[in-house]
């Protein structure tokens, strides 16, 4: 009988440790299942790009394998309300970018940045941007600079965080909160007319759109890539 209690009393909290987890996972998506480009196509296309690799659980843009239907990774999906949550490294002098709010319409915007936020993903010592204000990595791109710089070194992974909620946009680098602001009220416009989006068509008014990564010719890395719609 007390070998039977133990061993209820064992099974009863492996399953609460269960529920748990179940609990804590509840409501994410993976975007990214490590070993396939699932859910993903190239923008204006509906394959994916032979310079993108899937390799070690990771997406690898190579540029020594791009060819002409290469270009931004786009999600399948469209996003308004959302935790987005990646994994990033680059290789040195590399420049990328995660844009937010894209909207494919690739016949009106050629590319995802004519249309999508970008955070900013970069070396900021061995890329030219990095000697440009707002252009650096966890930056909103050319709109805002980041509060901080928590950036690990090249070659090593970050961690982001991207929350948008009902107009409030957040960004967390490697769990520091680096950018915080309201989108498409008076102030978000007067952001953009004094960056070089002043005159983009509708560029930052999309309230719904695709997540990309970025297809900048330069070797990036990204993983554990997975949403929560809020």
């Amino acid at each position: 009988m007390k070998n039977y209690i133990f061993s209820a009393l064992i099974l009863t909290v492996v399953s609460g440790c269960s529920t748990r987890a179940q609990q804590n996972d509840k409501g994410w998506t993976k975007l990214f299942d490590g070993k396939t480009t699932t859910g993903w196509h190239s923008y204006g296309k509906t394959t994916v790009g032979a310079g993108w690799k899937v390799e070690d659980g990771a997406l690898h843009l190579d540029p020594t394998a791009k060819q002409n239907d290469d270009g931004d990774l786009v999600t399948d999906k469209e996003y308004s309300n959302f935790h987005l949550k990646l994994e990033w490294k680059v290789a040195p002098k590399a420049n990328s970018g995660i844009l937010l709010f894209v909207h494919e319409d690739a016949k009106k915007y050629n590319q995802p940045y004519s249309t999508g936020l970008e955070m900013q993903v970069l070396d900021n010592e061995g890329h030219k941007d990095g000697q440009i204000n707002k252009h650096r990595s966890g930056d909103l791109y050319d709109l805002i600079k980041s509060s901080s710089e928590p950036v690990k070194p090249v070659g090593e992974w970050n961690k982001v965080d991207v929350i948008s909620n009902n107009g409030q946009l957040e960004f967390r680098l490697n769990d520091v909160k680096i950018v915080s602001t309201t989108l498409w009220d008076e102030n978000w416009k007067s952001l953009i007319a004094g960056s070089k989006f002043a005159k983009w068509e509708n560029y930052g008014t999309f309230k719904s759109g695709k997540i990309a990564l970025q297809d900048h010719g330069d070797e990036v890395w990204y993983r554990n890539i997975s949403i929560k719609e809020l």
